[in-house]
């Protein structure tokens, strides 16, 4: 049997993530007995010598690394659509069951198996590889937090980070919405669509892909200094504001093409991607969107 080890440095606050993890995984692999959702399963678990070892069934690539052998060439709808649903379907069982994950991003949706073919690509002058399954799994629940627990001010990884995190507006299951929203632009792009290390840059980025934060939300705000009389405080014409104009451009723009099947996917991602938390899509209302409608065709 080949298994996947995780061995967590000897050091308090991974050893208290690497526990609160195990605790996690126990939870929700007994509560999924059928296997039914893509969650990884944990095998065993010890602790050697202060260092907490997890061993995990044994996993391909992660999207994020695929896609990075690859050239950054994009997923094609039809594989976005049938990897979306089984994380949508994943995450929304976290829901279910009083969870958040909280740090959803491509290297931690890894592939089962990722061998693949080479392609040749005409249109592309390039060797391509094509997966042979596009099967899924949701990995590290190490930041993974209980509605009844203490939700730290700042979670997710910044370019996956939602708008109320951000302006630590408090967060709840929304949060792993928008983080999902982002991951599936990126597999359509083969490009992370926030790309920056500035939060005030980042808000700056949402606005242009997104359009205005609406002012309910600026004026909830403690982070005072993004605010300037309920706008967020940014010069378009300095450097950061000309880097922005460049790097990002309105939502629908980055559409590769404009027939129907497209048009649901950004519908889909527009309300994935909406501002205020309350009124964002779930991931059940999300995994009923017409987007899906072909893979319930399939299931019939």
């Amino acid at each position: 049997l080949e298994v996947a080890l995780k061995i967590i440095k000897n050091i308090e606050r991974y050893r208290e993530a690497a526990l609160s993890e195990v605790d996690v995984l126990e939870r929700i692999n007994s509560l999924d007995e059928e296997k039914t959702f893509a969650c990884v399963r944990m095998l065993d678990w010890f602790d050697h010598h202060g260092h907490i070892c997890i061993v995990f069934e044994l996993l391909g690539l992660s999207t994020y690394d695929f896609l990075k052998e690859n050239g950054f060439m994009p997923f094609s709808l039809n594989q976005i659509r049938c990897m979306a649903d089984q994380i949508f379907r994943a995450v929304q069982f976290l829901h279910r069951n009083k969870l958040t994950h909280t740090d959803l991003k491509p290297e931690n949706i890894l592939f089962v198996d990722s061998n693949y073919d080479m392609k040749y690509n005409f249109k592309m002058k390039r060797d391509e590889r094509t997966l042979k399954r596009l099967d899924v799994k949701v990995v590290d629940f190490g930041n993974a937090t209980y509605d009844h627990e203490h939700h730290t001010s700042v979670v997710s990884t910044r370019h996956y980070r939602a708008p109320e995190v951000i302006l630590e507006l408090g967060w709840n299951q929304a949060c792993d919405v928008w983080s999902l929203g982002c991951i599936l632009i990126e597999f359509y792009l083969g490009l992370t669509l926030f790309q920056t290390h500035d939060s005030k840059e980042h808000l700056a980025m949402m606005e242009r892909v997104l359009g205005p934060i609406p002012a309910h939300l600026l004026q909830k705000t403690r982070k005072r200094r993004y605010v300037h009389h309920d706008k967020l405080d940014w010069d378009e014409h300095s450097s950061a504001g000309r880097y922005v104009r460049k790097h990002c451009k309105p939502l629908k723009q980055y559409m590769s093409s404009k027939t129907p099947d497209h048009e649901l996917l950004f519908d889909l991602l527009q309300k994935m991607m909406e501002y205020d938390s309350s009124k964002r899509i779930t991931l059940e209302q999300a995994i009923g969107h017409p987007f899906f409608n072909p893979i319930r065709k399939e299931r019939k």
